[in-house]
């Protein structure tokens, strides 16, 4: 018998997809309608998309509800040249469901979901439990772990934060995010925006702007109200971009990242 757990089941096809057998009984619905039901769900990595996907077994899909795309987004999904339009209650929701030109993939059906502004379906679930913008990688972690550190924050050389009860946030390909109490933070120096984003693995985020002068992008700092259970513990905590602020964690300076997140900020 092994002592360690085997490797995962991750494949590659010619095309560049990466893509593994989930586990997880997955459904999505539009409206009151169920349009997927699979409990043998495929996980797909693109090579440009930094999440990934689920592709179903044809059986699984309420394919009587799929017509040939009107427009077929061409160029949208790697190789794909088979799109689908879904109709429900009388709307049509355009190119929501494709195929893979992968001989891998082939009898599958995947939804669009990431980065779509219309959401495609309404509600997704990983067995009870709703999932939000896209499906959760199962080679990523997401860790929320109380702290003695000591955290000091500056904007434009002025000190905004300075806090020895963080919760650190280690997320997988991202740097430390420090959560800091708001009584920590000088709030009076943040007004509050509209903006509001959502992770999959921590839920929905607040945002504040900087109220001072200087070249500090918007929406530097934020909050989850209601995190998922997994991150419960920055609850109402706040959290600043590092790659725009200056951080100071136990008397050393930390450089400022470069992240997916830099370009978006500097814009």
């Amino acid at each position: 018998m092994p002592l360690f757990p085997t490797e995962r089941e991750v494949r590659t096809t010619p095309e560049g997809l990466l893509w593994e057998p989930g586990e997880r009984w997955v459904r999505g619905r539009k409206g009151d309608v169920t349009v997927v039901d699979s409990r043998h769900p495929v996980l797909v990595w693109e090579p440009a998309l930094p999440v990934p996907c689920y592709a179903f077994p044809r059986e699984d899909v309420r394919t009587d509800l799929l017509r040939p795309a009107a427009n077929p987004p061409y160029g949208t999904h790697t190789g794909s040249r088979i799109f689908y339009d879904l109709h429900t209650g009388g709307a049509a929701v355009p190119g929501a469901a494709w195929t893979f030109p992968a001989a891998d993939l082939a009898g599958h059906i995947a939804f669009e979901w990431f980065r779509r502004p219309d959401g495609g379906l309404d509600h997704w679930y990983e067995e009870e439990e709703e999932i939000f913008v896209h499906p959760r990688d199962p080679h990523k972690r997401v860790d929320a772990l109380t702290s003695a550190r000591r955290v000091r924050v500056e904007i434009a050389g002025t000190a905004v934060a300075e806090s020895h009860r963080p919760v650190l946030l280690f997320e997988t390909g991202l740097p430390t995010r420090y959560y800091l109490p708001r009584e920590d933070v000088r709030l009076d120096l943040f007004e509050p925006t509209g903006h509001r984003t959502a992770c999959s693995y921590k839920g929905t985020a607040r945002y504040w702007t900087w109220r001072g002068g200087g070249e500090v992008p918007r929406n530097i700092l934020w909050s989850y109200e209601a995190p998922l259970p997994a991150v419960a513990a920055v609850e109402g905590l706040a959290a600043f971009y590092n790659e725009a602020v200056d951080l100071t964690v136990d008397g050393e300076r930390l450089p400022r990242p470069v992240t997916p997140f830099t370009a978006g900020l500097r814009a």
